[in-house]
């Protein structure tokens, strides 16, 4: 491999937290920066990262590009732990967002409404008590073999602490991503549920969709 294009996988260290919660935020709109949508960087952070890098760091992944951050993949394999995490920790965010709210503009107040009347009833059934991952990857780093290599690190981890199964929710768009380009890559699709917030500023409909995987 040319020294321009240096490629790793490897585990997350404390040094990348910034990183990842900068490209969360930068991919957060269907794979764009997350303003347009949402103005609050720090609670959009917050509330999709905090608990994978400081409660259980030894499940996230990063993608390493040139010596630079390009990827992540954020795991659990401790269910319980994590609704325990975010019960406080969305308190905490609701009480921050509350003082902020007044602030916002038109667009991120919009999107607090969803959060409270519509998000919770978008989210697909997921099955309990089992390990799961979401991962973003940015343009330059997202090919299918740079994909199935971090997946595959955090899945050898899960298998290497007894894991027998793991899902993941996706947001897929309505003619790309079906049921057959999950299953060729071992995943079976579970279900799938529109989220509504995307359907002003999209052309097409888009879904959030639970895939689960066998580890063998």
């Amino acid at each position: 491999m040319s020294a321009e294009r240096k490629f790793e996988i490897r585990r997350f260290q404390a040094s990348d937290r910034e990183a990842i919660r900068r490209l969360c935020c930068e991919t957060g709109f269907l794979g764009k920066p997350i303003d347009p949508v949402f103005e609050d960087r720090e609670i959009f952070a917050d509330y999709l990262t905090r608990y994978y890098t400081d409660a259980e760091p030894e499940s996230a992944f990063v993608v390493v590009l040139n010596g630079e951050v390009r990827g992540y993949l954020l795991g659990s394999r401790r269910p319980l732990r994590q609704q325990f995490f975010n019960f406080f920790n969305n308190i905490r965010l609701f009480t921050k967002g509350l003082f902020r709210y007044p602030r916002y503009n038109a667009a991120s107040k919009k999107f607090v409404r969803w959060i409270f009347t519509q998000a919770w009833k978008e989210v697909p059934a997921a099955p309990r008590r089992t390990a799961h991952f979401h991962f973003n990857v940015l343009p330059e780093a997202r090919q299918l073999a740079n994909t199935k290599a971090l997946t595959e690190a955090y899945f050898d981890h899960l298998r290497a602490h007894g894991e027998k199964r793991v899902y993941g929710q996706v947001v897929v768009f309505e003619d790309r991503r079906g049921a057959a380009v999950f299953e060729r890559y071992g995943y079976r699709v579970l279900n799938k549920k529109e989220i509504t917030k995307y359907r002003e500023v999209h052309g097409e409909k888009v879904y959030l969709c639970t895939v689960l995987k066998e580890l063998h």
